[in-house]
């Protein structure tokens, strides 16, 4: 409920600033972007649009300050092709102290013009079984001979073929720069880490420094080739800006929140839903395409299973049929397990940041099926209910004719005088049985006394 009542705040938020702009910062300037976290389409979008905008400013230098445990293979392949594009130099540096560059940040570090860390900060383990790759087996590791855990080789095909890109890729991108090749491919095959002092001694990194400035006084002078030649910088004193992200970045943020992109897509089908059980265009069918576009685009952007989004379907389906045709609880179950195995299966990844908490699947599944199975149930049952209001209700009471008022026979029902029409004559103290009605007359049939 709390992210919910963050994502309503955050609309409001983005309506309230859509036009409003940042201070820009002074030509020349060194822009700082930060990678806090899992790396994501989020994260990507922010830093793509973050050195588009630092070009666009005439900054001198785009300076990546992250502490990452990892992220997906799209989003870091993405922020590395606009680091390699950018005519800007590009500075990743691991801080402040106790951060790291983990999996893709150490791509990410690889890739960059200059490669920094803050002492007390490490990098590596680089397998691809945290980019989302086919996890590889759990056998017993042995050290090699500078004390590195060595990975199993992988055993399928499949893993070899991952494994084998993700070292060709970094080792592409160790020559370009030229770092240590070796071990950029050990960091993948081996899930070897290094501390900043070790990196810096086995040419991995460029410099330690304590802080930005400290940094920007050793690179000042220094040369470097960008996708637009060659580049010397002037940083020593130069100003720093950072650059925070945007209305569109933060929604964006929210959204692909696996478990936010999860409540979303669960709204907007209930919304068609209920939408659909009744007639007319309400605030149910309308919010719940809004609910339902935007779990869409989420969700094309995240690694998702379309075998659990079947399933998830599969579930609610069953869980409506039990709802407009009880079945002693056989569908009902049967939904209630096949949405929970593919609430879980969903985002296919192992990357633990990506992945839809347990209590939430619970709860939400709770929900579901009280909603889809005891409130459609009741719509149901009220639609197919006897009528208890309305000229239809009189139908099969028995009455006594009252009077006759120009050949017009009158019977009392329900405190009111209602006008006959039988096939037989009628007269006053006969017994009658309402069988049908003709506008607001009704016909009726003559009986024995009840």
């Amino acid at each position: 409920m709390c992210r919910i009542g963050g994502l309503l705040a955050l609309f409001l938020y983005c309506s309230l600033s859509w036009g409003a702009t940042a201070q820009p910062a002074t030509a020349n300037a060194a822009w700082v972007l930060d990678i806090k976290g899992a790396i994501g389409p989020a994260v990507a979008d922010y830093l793509e649009r973050g050195i588009q905008s630092a070009q666009d400013a005439d900054a001198q230098l785009v300076i990546i300050r992250m502490d990452t445990p990892g992220g997906l293979d799209k989003s870091m392949r993405q922020i590395i092709q606009a680091i390699l594009a950018s005519p800007v130099p590009v500075a990743s540096f691991v801080a402040p102290s106790g951060a790291r560059a983990a999996s893709a940040g150490t791509y990410i570090l690889y890739a960059s013009h200059i490669a920094a860390m803050a002492p007390g900060t490490n990098i590596g383990a680089a397998t691809p079984v945290q980019l989302g790759a086919p996890e590889l087996p759990s056998a017993p590791t042995q050290p090699d001979e500078d004390g590195q855990p060595t990975a199993p080789a992988p055993s399928t095909a499949m893993e070899r073929k991952v494994v084998n890109d993700a070292s060709a890729y970094i080792q592409s991108l160790a020559e370009m720069r030229g770092r240590n090749a070796e071990w950029a491919v050990a960091a993948v095959r081996s899930a070897a880490t290094l501390t900043a002092n070790q990196s810096l001694d086995m040419k991995v990194i460029d410099l330690v420094a304590e802080d930005l400035p400290k940094l920007l006084e050793q690179l000042d002078g220094r040369s470097l080739e960008t996708a637009s030649g060659s580049v010397t910088l002037s940083s020593a004193g130069t100003e720093i800006y950072y650059h925070q992200p945007d209305w569109h970045t933060r929604f964006l943020s929210v959204i692909t929140d696996p478990s936010i992109a999860y409540i979303l897509l669960l709204l907007g089908i209930y919304g068609l839903v209920f939408e659909f059980s009744q007639p007319g265009i309400g605030l149910p069918g309308i919010l719940g395409g809004i609910c339902l576009l935007m779990a869409m685009y989420a969700l094309q952007v995240l690694p998702i299973s379309y075998t659990g989004l079947a399933l998830m379907l599969l579930g609610l389906g069953l869980m409506v049929a039990e709802a407009l045709s009880p079945s002693f609880g056989v569908l009902g179950l049967g939904g209630i397990t096949a949405f929970v195995m593919g609430s879980i299966m969903l985002m296919d990844t192992h990357i633990p940041a990506f992945q839809i908490a347990l209590p939430v699947i619970l709860g939400i599944t709770a929900v579901s099926a009280a909603l889809l199975i005891l409130l459609l149930g009741m719509v149901w049952r009220a639609r197919h209910a006897r009528v208890v209001s309305g000229i239809n209700t009189l139908i099969g009471q028995y009455a006594r004719v009252e009077s006759v008022h120009k050949g017009q026979p009158m019977i009392r029902l329900q405190g009111e005088h209602w006008a006959v029409m039988a096939e037989e004559p009628l007269t006053p103290g006969d017994w009658v049985h309402v069988t049908s009605t003709t506008g607001l007359i009704l016909n009726v049939k003559k009986e024995t006394p009840p």
